[in-house]
């Protein structure tokens, strides 16, 4: 049976929501907004929006917001959230998206799942958002499994995943052609003030475990954004990329400690001989940030694909 480090990452989980939240693109929520409800700058008057999965199927185009309106009634739209977590996504973008909706989460951890399933979001105009929860490996999901999806969704999930297994995850939303929103993947962009020399000699070495094998998986690590981009074009879908950087000051010093400790951990890990060089270092750095004097900027992008 497989053991999952539940409570210890969803602490994590629980620590970075907030700079999650702060840090995704709302740019490409206005897009996708107007693409749904077939309103906003997105759209223009008269733009065609999407109706509900089960309204002719996902993806038919209706005329007109007041004709979107008027087909959906009180069917909700179907949001499928990969690699959900503790559910940060769904209580991020219900809030931000009107009507009723459906999130149907998806994770391998059943811990992770139970915790995502409790904590239920409205949605902006305060219709019902319900909560359903399905544990699997989402790197073999097909255009079935997503069959009733009007977005696909995931936060911090790409970079944790090889060529192949994003390849299939852009197969299955292409196949079910809706919109889908990618979030926060890491791009390998990290800026302190104060800066040191070590910075950039440790960021480089992050940089390679995060591109490690594990298991005999190559991950892409800061080159999964642009990988899934080329493959949702490739499946002849329009792809936005947006910046989505966390950028910590003192407000957030609890959350630049846990972060440091586990970005320098992991370039020691690539490379051991950094350990004795960058003890005093990692001293610094903690107190630094202890004393509300260190910022940190750590890069990410966010795309939205099936969206012109």
């Amino acid at each position: 049976m497989t053991a999952y480090a539940t409570g210890p990452f969803a602490d994590w989980l629980r620590l970075r929501e907030p700079a999650d939240a702060d840090a995704r693109s709302g740019e490409l929520v206005d897009l996708l907004r107007a693409r749904l409800t077939g309103t906003g700058p997105a759209a223009g008057a008269g733009a065609p929006g999407l109706t509900p999965a089960g309204e002719g199927g996902p993806g038919m185009l209706v005329t007109g917001s007041s004709s979107v309106t008027a087909l959906r009634g009180n069917r909700p739209w179907v949001v499928h959230d990969l690699g959900s977590g503790t559910g940060s996504m769904p209580r991020w973008l219900a809030p931000l998206l009107p009507g009723p909706q459906r999130w149907v989460l998806h994770d391998r951890d059943p811990g992770l799942l139970e915790r995502a399933g409790a904590a239920v979001p409205v949605a902006a105009d305060g219709s019902q958002v319900r909560v359903l929860t399905r544990q699997g490996d989402i790197t073999r999901l097909t255009p079935a499994d997503l069959a009733d999806a009007d977005l696909v969704t995931a936060s911090a999930l790409l970079d944790m995943l090889t060529a192949d297994e994003i390849a299939r995850i852009v197969a299955a939303c292409a196949g079910v052609d809706c919109p889908s929103l990618f979030v926060l993947s890491v791009v390998g962009r990290v800026r302190f003030d104060p800066a040191d020399p070590l910075d950039a000699e440790i960021a480089a070495a992050f940089d390679a475990h995060q591109r490690r094998t594990v298991d005999g998986r190559m991950l892409l690590g800061p080159d999964a954004a642009a990988v899934a981009a080329a493959e949702f074009a490739r499946h002849g879908m329009p792809v936005t990329v947006r910046p989505s950087p966390w950028r910590l000051g003192p407000q957030r010093a609890a959350l630049i400690v846990e972060w440091f400790d586990g970005w320098l951990g992991a370039a020691v890990e690539q490379r051991p001989d950094l350990a004795d060089r960058t003890a005093g270092y990692a001293r610094w750095r903690r107190a630094e940030a202890a004393a509300g004097r260190l910022t940190v900027t750590v890069g990410h992008d966010d795309l939205l694909a099936g969206v012109e």
